[in-house]
């Protein structure tokens, strides 16, 4: 069954908030100490969408088993060439592209955009995330010892950047 990555839509919010409640509870891929409800994702969605960034879903199927999206990296007029990325997959399609094709996605939409950077932070432990990431052209540009905590023990940060459009002016 191929795999399709597409945009998001508000009726794939429960799908998608399904992924993320799996990571929120079970994983460090997201630094919270609960799972979030349905309103809170569409409010989410929402505010990407009007900011004009995409939320994309990697489809198997009629089956929703990733998603992905980018936004501000920092909310200073400074930062505004450069992206956040997130990406999360159904845990039972690790390993198997649907990562890999949401974030070549990402980064095509952002180069389209003029985006001039792109950074991924990463729990120091998510060794697929790194490996991911890396094998897309992101590089390791900062370890952040101890800066977060989840599960009783202390978290570290792996920031990764990749260099989009290259004719960005500042």
């Amino acid at each position: 069954m191929p795999l399709i990555v597409r945009d998001a839509t508000m009726e794939d919010a429960a799908d998608i908030l399904a992924i993320y409640n799996f990571a929120a509870i079970n994983t460090t891929a997201v630094w919270t100490d609960g799972p979030a409800d349905l309103a809170s994702r569409r409010e989410w969605m929402s505010a990407r969408q009007q900011a004009g960034y995409p939320i994309l879903v990697a489809m198997k199927g009629r089956d929703v088993v990733g998603f992905a999206s980018f936004g501000d990296f920092r909310p200073f007029p400074g930062y505004r060439h450069t992206v956040e990325n997130s990406v999360y997959v159904d845990e039972r399609h690790h390993r198997l592209g649907v990562g890999r094709s949401l974030v070549a996605a990402l980064i095509d939409r952002a180069t389209a955009m003029n985006k001039h950077a792109m950074i991924a932070g990463i729990d120091a432990g998510n060794a697929a995330s790194i490996g991911l990431h890396a094998s897309l052209g992101f590089a390791e540009v900062a370890r952040m010892p101890e800066v977060g905590c989840k599960f009783g023990r202390w978290l570290d940060l792996v920031f990764m950047q990749k260099r989009l459009a290259s004719d960005v002016r500042p």
